[in-house]
């Protein structure tokens, strides 16, 4: 582990100006290369501390911009077209860059680095998906998915997957036919074993009869 001293807010890791422990790997691939973070040196942490008021106060105005857009976009739905098996499953996934588009399409002009799908988009349905304007400001984008613009409608006033409500129907459909069906058939079996038993019986009866007369 190393010891770095953060430029922003990372989420699940700290703040801006905390000096926090993180695998070698990932301050070497992601936090440095990205200027997130400085390596918490002596030299560092001095320079960091004078110019805290000047990078505090950047990080401010940056974050009262993002939040004006937040309050535009936080909840929007944006739909997405695209094809699907019968069972609802897409051939391929939905992707950041298929969430920019539906939301320029909607009048909503977004970076494909601010979109965080953090479960593969697969099937058809409504999924949230984060959209991080500032490390500080992150808002929820409901990603509608369908096979046409009457289906997304369907969708949305549904507010869940048509697909899905078809299958657990027919799965309820098929239980009660379940029931029904060992319902009728229990009687007749019953019936059928006091069948078997009775020769069974008289059998053992007869073999009795016979051992006694035999003594």
């Amino acid at each position: 582990m190393i010891e770095v001293i953060l430029l922003e807010r990372i989420e699940r890791l700290g703040s801006m100006g905390q000096v926090v422990k993180v695998k070698p790997g990932f301050a070497r691939n992601f936090l440095l290369p990205k200027q997130k973070a400085l390596r918490a040196t002596k030299s560092n942490l001095e320079l960091f501390e004078k110019q805290r008021a000047e990078m505090e106060a950047k990080n401010a105005a940056k974050r009262a911009e993002a939040e004006v857009v937040a309050a535009k976009i936080d909840g929007i739905k944006v739909v997405i077209i695209r094809q699907a098996s019968e069972m609802g499953m897409l051939f391929g996934s939905v992707t950041a860059r298929d969430v920019i588009e539906a939301a320029k399409e909607a009048g909503h002009v977004l970076d494909r680095h601010m979109i965080q799908i953090d479960t593969p988009i697969k099937m058809l349905g409504l999924f949230p998906v984060k959209a991080k304007l500032h490390p500080e400001v992150v808002v929820k984008i409901t990603v509608n998915v369908a096979r046409s613009p009457e289906e997304a409608r369907m969708q949305a006033e549904k507010g869940a997957a048509l697909i899905k409500a078809a299958e657990a129907e027919a799965a309820a459909e098929a239980e009660a036919a379940m029931v029904e069906a060992i319902g009728t058939q229990a009687p007749v079996e019953a019936v059928v074993e006091g069948e078997e038993e009775a020769p069974k019986k008289a059998k053992k009866t007869k073999a009795k009869k016979t051992e006694e007369a035999a003594e």
